[in-house]
């Protein structure tokens, strides 16, 4: 009897991570991982923006407003448990693809932060491809940046390991099976 392919795994690689913390309640983080994966494959998980929500933990939905050539609107809406209590945020999100180039830039054009905006990444190594997540955060007034810091740093992470591991499974589903 044939057994299923074992579940993909992320190379044993640490995730990369940076954090800066900037004035008024700003944060910029990154962090970035190596993948034996072509650019395509990963390109085609972070441009299937209503997928999202079903391998990204804490992304309720993410809905896809408009598209203009290479520009996404695209509108998220984030939950998740912080000291006890859930916190939800909403964004709507302009996005920018320059797939040619590997990048997918994103900026807030409303929602719950002051400063919402990032890319992500993808540059082509001798074993695949560095996947880059970069974000700049800037939290409205009243919201304790510092403590939700740890957070956003887990959160970043967590985020890069998923889209990494569902192009990795997807990649794996389209092995054909040798018979």
């Amino acid at each position: 009897m044939l057994q299923p392919p074992p579940l993909p795994t992320l190379p044993s690689e640490p995730i990369e991570q940076e954090i800066e913390r900037l004035p008024s309640a700003t944060r910029r983080l990154a962090a970035q991982l190596r993948l034996p994966l072509a650019e395509a494959a990963v390109w085609e998980v972070l441009t299937d923006y209503e997928s999202l929500p079903s391998f990204i933990p804490n992304l309720m939905s993410s809905r896809l407003l408009n598209r203009e050539g290479s520009t996404v609107l695209l509108e998220q809406i984030g939950s998740q448990r912080f000291v006890g209590l859930n916190f939800t945020a909403s964004v709507r999100l302009e996005l920018e693809e320059r797939s040619q180039e590997g990048i997918l830039g994103f900026r807030m054009v409303s929602g719950d932060f002051r400063r919402f905006e990032g890319a992500w990444t993808l540059v082509k190594t001798d074993e695949g491809v560095r996947l880059r997540y970069e974000l700049l955060v800037q939290a409205c007034i009243g919201m304790p940046i510092a403590l939700i810091e740890q957070r956003l740093r887990e959160d970043l992470a967590t985020n890069l390991r998923c889209v990494a591991l569902e192009a990795l499974r997807r990649a794996q589903v389209a092995v054909p099976c040798p018979l």
